[in-house]
Formats: structure tokens, sequence, C-alpha cells
């Protein structure tokens, strides 16, 4: 295979607790075979420890073979801002090109491949180029669900997407003394840390306000409406993973 190819997926899109991750990985399609003999699958079909491993084996050929990873760390506060004028989806669609931005230059040229957030698959696609702008538009997009599992380029970026988003859930855990587990609505733990989080004056600066659970668990405490952060003096703040954890990748 020729030319230069950019698989991206996230991870972090329904939980209530912790940042939205986007990754973005770089390559020239002629390596493209390496990921296979590296065990690279959907992230979601691999165990916590052979994801890990794999994930290592991305970042040390990446820098043997100059690989550009490119991460898009948005932050609870940045997806509640956007959910008072937006939906997620289109958030979604302006942190992949963030991520994409992060690899290569849009001069290299080749193909850029999405594990599509939105239920319509091209427009999705649409809505990335959009966000990347014109000096992106000679590369070829292909937006198409599950396409962590038909694209190894974008299993590996769902690996590393995935990884980078629990590493950031295991050192938020740590700095809050408080076990919170997955992050999502359904998981028990996760509910239990809600109770905590909210508790205070405010809900945590790591929930997600504008989600339901967060909501629902301020109104069982407070008895009043949960506060909303469209009223914290605008703006949104994008972090690096840096602001979660004590690693970050290059």
């Amino acid at each position: 295979m020729r030319g230069f190819g950019i698989g991206v997926d996230e991870a972090g899109r329904g939980p209530v607790i912790g940042p939205l991750v986007v990754c973005a990985l770089a390559m020239p399609m002629a390596d493209y075979s390496i990921l296979g003999e590296m065990g690279v699958a959907d992230s979601k079909s691999l165990t916590k420890s052979r994801r890990g491993e794999i994930s290592r084996l991305i970042e040390i050929e990446s820098a043997k073979r100059g690989w550009k990873i490119g991460l898009s760390i948005c932050s609870p506060e940045r997806i509640d801002m956007n959910s008072v004028g937006s939906n997620l989806n289109i958030l979604e669609a302006e942190l992949f090109s963030e991520a994409i931005k992060k690899t290569v230059s849009a001069k290299t040229g080749g193909g850029i491949f999405l594990d599509a957030c939105d239920v319509n698959q091209a427009r999705f696609g649409e809505n990335v180029m959009s966000y990347l702008g014109n000096e992106w538009a000679g590369w070829d997009i292909t937006s198409e669900h599950r396409m962590d599992q038909s694209n190894l380029l974008v299993g590996a970026s769902s690996i590393i997407a995935k990884e980078s988003r629990d590493l950031a859930i295991s050192e938020l855990s740590k700095k809050l003394g408080l076990e919170i587990g997955s992050g999502y609505p359904s998981d028990p733990k996760t509910r239990r840390a809600i109770k905590e989080l909210v508790s205070g004056t405010t809900p945590h600066d790591c929930l997600r306000w504008s989600w339901s659970t967060v909501k629902d668990a301020w109104a069982s405490i407070h008895k009043t409406t949960a506060p909303i952060r469209s009223g914290l003096g605008g703006g949104y703040v994008q972090v690096d993973l840096l602001s979660w954890s004590d690693s970050n990748h290059k």
C-alpha cells in the first residue's frame, strides 16, 4: 500500500467522569502490516494487559519509524460548555480534526480513516473535513461505524485512546483518594463516587455536569436543580494529558 494513512478513534464518550480522549495515529501505509504482526485489534476485544502491551509496542515502533501520535484530551468542562449550544457529535468532529492536525503536515497527503461517532457516518466525515479546512482537501477520508474492527490503523488508535483514558482515570482516582471505577454511569463504583463528588457547593470539576446522572445525584442530595457551567464565565478548557497524569505520549 502506498501513501500515508491516519487512523482516528476516541475513548470516553459515554462516561460521566473524566476526559474524552481522541487519538490519531499516522504512518506510511507501507508499514500497515506491522500493526497486524503486533496483534492490533479493536481495543474492546483485548484484555487490559494485552492492550497495554500493544500500546507500548506502538509507541516503540512510532519512535523507530517516525509514526506520529496525536492526542486531543477534552475536559469535562469543555464537554459541558459545548452542550449549551451544540451536541457531542459536532464536538467529536472538532476533536478528531485537532488530533489529526497534531500528527503530520497536510501537505503529506494520503488517507484518513475515522471510526464514525455520528449515526450518519458520511456526515461525520464531512464535519471532520470541515474542521480540518481546505489545506486537507487533498486527503481521502473514510468514515464508517465500527471501523476500529475493520481497519488496523483505527484499531491501533483506539488502543492508544483507551490506554490514555484509563491512565487519566487511574491518576484522577489517586488524586481524589476515591475509587471511581470506570467512569460509566452504569458502574456501581462510579455511582457511589458521584454521590461524594456532588456533595460540595458545586459538582467536582472532574464530572460532566450536563450528564443526567450528575443532575439526578445533585438533586437527590441538595434538593435543588444542579448548577450549569455556562454561568461560570464562558469559554472552555482544553487540557493536555499531563493535567491528568504524570505520563504523556510523544
